[in-house]
């Protein structure tokens, strides 16, 4: 059984106002740059507590919420009434396990850098995504590992990412016309920290 990193810190993990308003300046970007329907099913991969997915929610028709953290869907579930489309949540090790899904699109918020193997979970992507589907992926700029404090860095695997070499990674596993933005900008005491987001299709008939 996976240990759950985050016990301790879900049910105060919405305290946080720098977390929230990053993930908010994420939600704004990726709504910037998708065009959602109501007809559209997207899964949420690293969902936590749904800061990500609620900014979504009313533009879209069913979101499925993939985390791996109980306390973080137990968290999610409590405020599942009052989000604006129909929600799944599902506890699962993406990495280790697939999920019989096609969907429109993968959206993802500071959830990469927890994942070892992150061509892999590209592939893994695109075997969800439905032709003419998105992906839209935020993480953390490459950064000096001071990001996460000594409590936070269990289960990091990456220190942020290069954008180059993450775009590269989505292309190797199919998807095309990637495109890399700044959305955000965390600011700690330790210093300032960029993160951007990547958005990139699978094409029809691919």
């Amino acid at each position: 059984m996976s240990v759950d990193h985050f016990a301790q810190k879900a049910g105060s993990y919405e305290q946080n106002q720098s977390r929230v308003d990053n993930v908010a300046n994420i939600a704004k970007s990726v709504l910037e740059t998708i065009e959602f329907d109501q007809s559209m099913h997207i899964v949420d991969f690293g969902s936590g507590t749904g800061l990500l997915l609620e900014k979504i929610a009313p533009y879209v028709g069913k979101i499925t919420a993939v985390d791996i953290s109980k306390s973080m869907n137990l968290q999610l579930h409590e405020k599942r009434s009052r989000l604006g489309c129909e929600i799944d949540i599902l506890e699962v090790d993406l990495e280790k396990t697939s999920i019989p899904l096609q969907v429109d699109g993968v959206v993802s918020s500071m959830t990469m850098h927890h994942v070892e193997n992150i061509e892999a979970m590209f592939v893994k992507f695109y075997s969800m995504v439905k032709a003419g589907g998105f992906i839209a992926i935020s993480d953390l700029d490459t950064e000096d590992g001071s990001f996460h404090t000594e409590d936070e860095s269990t289960g990091v695997f990456h220190h942020g990412f290069e954008r180059g070499a993450f775009a590269k990674a989505a292309i190797k596993a199919g998807f095309q016309l990637a495109k890399v933005s700044s959305a955000s900008v965390i600011h700690k005491p330790q210093g300032d920290y960029g993160v951007f987001l990547l958005t990139a299709v699978r094409l029809a008939g691919r």
